[in-house]
């Protein structure tokens, strides 16, 4: 396979989270968290990398893709830098009427420090196309620990025991959309938001659940309603699933400002999380950097400011309970001029938006 074009991201701002795990014996190599996908589905492929290299720490991963996985987007991690090689596939794929016959082959997580007390994922959106039931598709990953490497490369041969490898390659086993389990049929490409990290967009819509407003405060609104704070409007409030390992969650919404003075998001709290944060994302020179923004987010008279993944987020820090699909995460918005106001996020798959 040919390759065509490298492109290099950097995601800076944010310390990795990370939570310890045991592993046994028997998952003690690198694999997928999902060992199965649904043909012509759009999928995450999520890497779990249970341990550094003979007790050194990680600090790179590459990750071979293979034909038949395609329009591939890697999920970026604060503090790694990101690596997308691009070269042409064997055969043309359909992509929503585009004909698309090159794009990511493999995938660079680099310069990172993961220690080997902890584990931690690594996601890659991307369709199974023109893959048979039944097909295995292989991962090669490489891991590095310094000037230490570990290749995920063997792949037994057919018929035979992969348990017995050593060094097994990543396999995600293709099957009819009728023998799988999961609906991956929500997203309608990535962006990881995912755009979240990395930034992901889907077809899922908002929605609001009803709380309780506190004294003095605008009441959170229910399901679908905007919330109103003296001359701003809040709506479209959503977060995303939070993915196994991942140390940090997203928050989004859109406001309006009505009125004739400027306002400014100040800060936002929420019993969810031990901190949230203000952030944006911004890339230049294809270095994508995301930084908090200490002073919070203006809003302007009479303009409308959005809060979108790969944008303007809320950053959820010290999660106390991992955000699921169908879950609500309260959270209070602190204005200079419209002062406070409850909303309620619902939460979508980690696919959604």
């Amino acid at each position: 396979m040919k390759t065509t074009k490298t492109e290099t991201i950097k995601t800076m701002g944010l310390a990795a989270l990370l939570s310890a795990a045991t592993v046994s014996g028997a998952e003690a190599h690198v694999s997928f968290l999902e060992k199965e996908a649904t043909q012509e589905s759009t999928i995450l492929a999520t890497l779990q990398l249970p341990h550094g290299c003979d007790g050194k720490a990680t600090t790179a991963v590459r990750v071979k893709l293979p034909e038949g996985f395609v329009f591939a987007k890697p999920q970026p991690k604060a503090g790694w830098e990101l690596e997308v090689i691009k070269g042409d596939y064997q055969k043309t794929y359909d992509n929503h009427g585009d004909k698309v016959k090159n794009g990511a082959i493999e995938i660079r997580w680099k310069n990172g420090n993961l220690s080997d007390d902890f584990y931690d994922t690594f996601v890659i959106q991307g369709k199974v196309s023109g893959v048979e039931a039944g097909t295995s598709l292989t991962f090669p990953v490489t891991q590095m620990c310094g000037d230490t490497v570990q290749a995920w490369d063997q792949v037994a041969p057919e018929g035979g025991d992969a348990h017995g490898l050593k060094s097994p390659a990543p396999l995600l086993k293709v099957v009819a959309g009728e023998d799988h389990g999961h609906d991956h049929d929500d997203m309608a490409g990535m962006d990881m938001t995912g755009k979240a990290g990395m930034d992901m967009t889907g077809k899922a819509g908002m929605d609001m659940s009803g709380m309780p407003g506190m004294s003095g405060m605008p009441a959170a609104a229910p399901a679908g309603d905007t919330v109103k704070a003296g001359d701003l409007e809040i709506a479209g409030g959503f977060a995303k699933a939070m993915l196994p390992g991942q140390p940090v969650g997203g928050g989004f919404f859109t406001v309006k400002n009505n009125g004739k003075t400027d306002d400014r998001l100040i800060s936002v709290t929420s019993p969810a999380a031990g901190e949230v944060q203000i952030h944006e994302m911004v890339t230049k020179d294809n270095v994508m950097r995301m930084r908090q923004l200490k002073d919070g987010i203006a809003i302007a008279a009479g303009e409308t400011v959005k809060l979108e993944p790969g944008n303007l987020h809320l950053m959820f820090q010290k999660v106390k309970t991992p955000f699921k699909q169908g879950d609500t995460v309260p959270v209070t918005l602190t204005f200079e001029k419209a002062g406070k106001v409850d909303v309620v996020l619902q939460v979508l798959s980690a696919q959604g938006k």
